[in-house]
């Protein structure tokens, strides 16, 4: 699969990249200087976003069928939001990730488990 992901971030870009290489995806990374950045994300099987900007991804920049990845978390008007404008990506993405409930927990419990192997490892508890 053709992945794109709008970000670069070492916290998410870089390591999502690395994740989805190693699953054979072939793997566009996209930044705030990439150019046609919608015509890049319109070619993408799987698109995640972790740009940091509201409702930065719209129907336009998806291809029909896409899997969306919504990584961001943004406040807009006092609610909670993603990086990707929801309601008209949803109608034609296979699959879409919600903003909050989406990668969210799945991070708070990744964090969770590697603080109980580093305080493990530190204390030598198996």
């Amino acid at each position: 699969k053709h992945a794109v992901i709008i970000g670069r971030s070492n916290i998410v870009g870089k390591p999502m990249a690395l994740l989805l290489l190693h699953q054979n995806g072939t793997v566009t990374v996209c930044h705030s200087r990439t150019q046609n950045l919608a015509d890049v994300c319109k070619n993408a099987d799987i698109l995640v976003a972790a740009v940091g900007k509201a409702n930065f991804v719209t129907a336009d920049m998806v291809k029909d069928g896409a899997v969306v990845i919504d990584v961001g978390m943004n406040r807009l008007d006092g609610k909670l939001c993603g990086d990707v404008k929801f309601d008209e990506v949803s109608e034609k993405a296979s699959y879409i990730t919600p903003v909050p409930g989406g990668v969210g927990p799945m991070t708070i419990g990744m964090l969770m488990k590697n603080t109980l192997k580093a305080a493990k490892l530190h204390y030598g508890v198996e």
